[in-house]
């Protein structure tokens, strides 16, 4: 299997954006996910561009479409996916719709996702995220029942945190997903948050082994059909980083973590 483990740029953002691609690189990561302001064709094309000479992969991404008007809507996205296609990434991870949109409506704009891949021979893969059209297990099995041809982005924390569980009475809509997966957010969540403070820590062993057993079972299922399998290790910043009060100092290192889990998820899938 090739595997493909990616760093975020969020969290990073502040960094001069060379001297970040520079320690992802140093780190071993194989690329960068990150999105692309509408527009600033200067920001994006430096960006490709410092990527491209240290030889590292993007995963372009898109979230910044919340339009309440579902015409406008799609058409505001389509406009994010093809800023985003000119700098031709692996693909487009969309965290797509609104999670109070009806089904036919998130549809439609998953629809739109799935004619501008037609023209443009790039994936879009739609992340599992709260407040969008996939922001828990039930709305999505309505969905990847409706549309048989949907790829995913499983980030399986953020339903932990909806459904205020792990996930055991939902088997069936998990191996689903788990099915229609193509890349890994690989955060750890639990039934009161999206992240943990710290996946090494042993107050949250539990945590972490139950996002590997979805994450190997992702692992399994592109062994066995010989696909690329690919990988963000997506721990955030304030706020999904816990923070001491007054002060704001984030409690565990962010980008250590993250390459704690680059590190982890290679050795154990590759």
């Amino acid at each position: 299997m090739d595997l493909k483990i990616f760093a975020p740029l969020w969290g990073s953002e502040q960094m001069d954006f060379a001297t970040f691609a520079d320690r992802v690189a140093e780190a071993g990561y194989d690329g960068v996910e990150l999105s692309f302001p509408l527009h600033d064709e200067a920001v994006r094309e430096k960006a490709v561009r410092i990527l491209k000479e240290r030889n590292l992969a993007l995963i372009a991404q898109h979230w910044q479409t919340i339009n309440p008007n579902i015409a406008e809507h799609i058409e505001e996205f389509l406009a994010h996916l093809n800023w985003l296609a000119d700098t031709e990434p692996l693909f487009i991870n969309s965290q797509t719709g609104r999670d109070w949109f009806s089904v036919a409506d998130n549809l439609r704009i998953i629809e739109a996702a799935a004619r501008f891949s037609e023209e443009t021979g790039i994936r879009v893969l739609h992340e599992t995220h709260r407040g969008k059209s996939l922001f828990c297990a039930t709305r999505t099995m309505e969905i990847l029942e409706a549309e048989a041809s949907m790829r995913i982005t499983a980030d399986f924390s953020h339903w932990c945190t909806v459904s205020e569980s792990w996930l055991e009475d939902q088997q069936a809509t998990v191996a689903q997903a788990i099915a229609r997966a193509d890349h890994i957010h690989a955060r750890v969540g639990h039934p009161e948050g999206p992240q943990v403070t710290d996946p090494r820590a042993p107050e949250w062993q539990d945590a972490l082994h139950a996002h590997l057993a979805w994450w190997d079972a992702i692992a399994e299922t592109k062994k066995a059909s010989g696909e690329r399998l690919t990988i963000t290790s997506e721990f955030g910043p304030f706020p999904y980083m816990p923070t001491l009060p007054y002060t704001r100092q984030p409690i565990a290192d962010q980008w250590e973590i993250n390459v704690h889990m680059m590190n982890l998820l290679r050795q154990r899938y590759q």
